[in-house]
């Protein structure tokens, strides 16, 4: 093999490496719309206009009414490295801005036509640059600025053929604008396409703003199948709302995640609201939300990559653990919809009953007649599913005498229950019930699942695993990061029934494993456990293992399908679902109950036609 000429070392030209820069920051025509939008929302606007040609391909013409720039400072801003938003290195480890790197403008400009067109307040006029020949004119426009870019990749022909259609670029652009929207409902956005108004958000200022602008852009429908979330920890402030499972989508399509106003992409976000929505989620969907992280900028650097989409934490386990816990708190309470659903316009004439707003973690509902008897058989299942997990669990297990029932009394009105009262079973599966709002269905297994295993983790919160001494240790060849990991997390490892020690420098030995998994293959379940403490907080997976197990526990001790109920024991049921925590769904991610109103039933009969 020959050897290749010498060559020279040597400064790249400018326009090389401006075009270098804007392979980081330009990846497509959604790309440019971001940053515009950046400069835009920092300038303080309040009305942003976005008008395209070919999908961005052609045109990007971004309009704002903000403060504007001075015609000095102009060209300025088409350079390499030039910003207002800092100025120093205390400023950018706590950067307040969207945009502050100074690249986008100069990226943009070295591969496309860039014209800028600005009117700073107190200025008679505006002025038009243009980005290539550097030419300054005055022009015509109200205060605030508009930015052109024409040809996208024009200067890098092999860049363009990249893209895909005009219908997915254009789509993409959208995406990029709504990000933006669901962060600034204080602000008004308008997207053109070919001259034709495709999508416009109107600015919705004060605190209603928010909701009103989340029903705008992913409709009503969002609202009404998504709790909100508020939630403070230490210096974390997590807000938003978050979809209920039942509206779980197979695409992480609707996953919409903010710090600091900034749109992100962050694993630590992403992986706690998973974890958040694991006892409630069915297989392999995607829960729904919009969060709001707000934190000290000093305490998150967002100078890690120049499209500005990533960013990292100085303390993650924090942000994990409030994000985690503000959506888990928001769907622990049943459903708040429910109060909702059981309005006059569902209910038909007024009865004069006042229901329980938001949630039933505060109600308390009535007794019925032989209810108490009834309640003690439901909570001796629950009782007999902690037996068996002593049995399976070394460390202690609180009681569990039943929970004190209410004493018996009145006769009380169907609308006192917002479950409603049983009225028969259907095949030994569904309960029918009678509330104010129409019919109830619920599955009672599942239901009753439900209320096992929440007691359950609530008795045997940090147990630890019993486990079984393998007669002849399973040994495997090991990487250094599955020895690292054995040795440093042994604890850990012995809180889950796991016994993994070194065999050899490159080997490790399976001692012991969980006494439920002593058939299972400890080879297999070694390695799995390694490679997840490896990537997850121990206490992470510590509780989801023991969650696992609890959760087959409770299956098995929840009362089974065909088993022929009375009244009073369907009415136990329901009065424990009101009181139970993510009683909506059961360990497995599907709904517990379903609510017909009255004028869906009216409907299914033609009745009012």
């Amino acid at each position: 093999m020959s050897t290749p000429p010498r060559r020279p070392i040597r400064e790249l030209p400018d326009e090389l490496i401006s075009q270098i820069a804007a392979g980081e920051v330009v990846e497509r025509p959604a790309s440019v719309v971001r940053e515009l939008l950046d400069n835009a929302l920092d300038a303080g606007a309040t009305q942003i206009t976005l008008r395209l040609l070919a999908g961005g391909v052609r045109l990007i013409s971004v309009e704002d009414d903000g403060a504007g720039i001075l015609p000095e400072e102009m060209p300025v801003a088409l350079k390499r490295h030039a910003t207002s938003k800092i100025a120093s290195l205390p400023e950018l480890e706590a950067v307040g801005t969207m945009g502050f790197r100074g690249e986008a403008l100069a990226a943009i400009n070295s591969i496309a036509e860039v014209a800028l067109l600005s009117r700073a307040g107190g200025q008679d006029h505006a002025y038009l640059l243009d980005g290539r020949t550097g030419e300054l004119k005055p022009v015509a426009r109200a205060q605030g600025t508009t930015v052109e870019v024409k040809e996208l990749f024009y200067s890098v022909p092999a860049r363009r053929k990249f893209l895909k259609t005009d219908a997915t670029e254009l789509a993409h652009c959208i995406d990029a604008v709504r990000r933006h929207a669901l962060a600034r409902p204080d602000v008004g956005f308008a997207i053109w396409h070919e001259g034709k108004l495709i999508e416009q958000w109107r600015a919705h200022p004060g605190d209603a703003g928010r909701a009103q602008r989340l029903a705008d852009v992913l409709g009503e429908d969002f609202l009404a199948d998504s709790v909100a979330i508020d939630h403070r920890a230490g210096s974390v402030h997590v807000s938003g709302r978050a979809g209920l499972p039942d509206v779980a989508r197979s695409r992480a399509d609707q996953q919409f995640a903010y710090v600091n106003g900034r749109f992100v992409r962050d694993k630590v976000i992403t992986h706690a609201a998973r974890a958040a929505y694991e006892d409630v989620l069915h297989g392999q969907r995607q829960p729904v939300y919009v969060l709001h992280v707000a934190i000290d900028p000093a305490r998150v650097d967002v100078n890690v990559h120049p499209t500005k989409i990533e960013v990292r934490f100085r303390d993650s386990r924090e942000v994990h653990q409030a994000v985690r816990h503000a959506i888990e708190n928001a769907l622990a309470a049943p459903r708040a919809a429910l109060a909702g659903t059981l309005s006059s316009d569902a209910a038909g004439p007024d009865t004069g009953v006042a229901w329980p707003a938001g949630n039933f973690r505060s109600f308390r509902p009535p007794a019925l007649d032989g209810q108490a008897q009834a309640a003690i058989h439901f909570e001796a299942s629950a009782a007999r599913a902690v037996h068996e997990a002593q049995v399976l669990w070394s460390a202690r297990a609180a009681d569990a005498a039943p929970a004190p029932a209410a004493a018996p009394g009145h006769d009380a009105h169907v609308a006192d229950w917002p479950l409603g009262r049983a009225i028969a079973q259907l095949h030994g599966v569904y309960i029918l019930a009678e509330n104010h709002a129409g019919l109830v269905l619920v599955d009672m297994h599942a239901a009753h699942e439900r209320i096992v295993y929440e007691r359950l983790k609530g008795q045997l919160d940090g147990a630890q695993i019993a486990r079984q001494p393998l007669l002849i240790p399973a040994t495997f060849a090991a990487t250094p990061a599955e020895v690292a990991t054995a040795e440093s997390a042994a604890e850990v490892l012995a809180r889950l029934g796991l016994e993994i020690t070194p065999f050899s420098p490159k080997t490790l030995a399976v001692r012991a494993v969980p006494t439920t998994l002593a058939a299972g293959d400890a080879v297999e379940l070694a390695r799995s456990v390694l490679a997840e403490l490896a990537q997850h907080e121990a206490a992470t997976v510590v509780e989801r293992a023991q969650h696992e197990l609890l959760a087959t526990m409770a299956c098995h001790g929840a009362v089974r399908a065909n088993r022929r109920l009375t009244h009073e024991e369907m009415n136990a049921l329901l009065r424990q679902m009101e009181a139970t925590e993510r009683s909506d769904q059961c360990n497995h991610g599907r709904p517990t109950w379903r609510q017909l109103s009255m004028k869906e039933l009216d409907a299914l009969f033609l009745r009012g036609r």
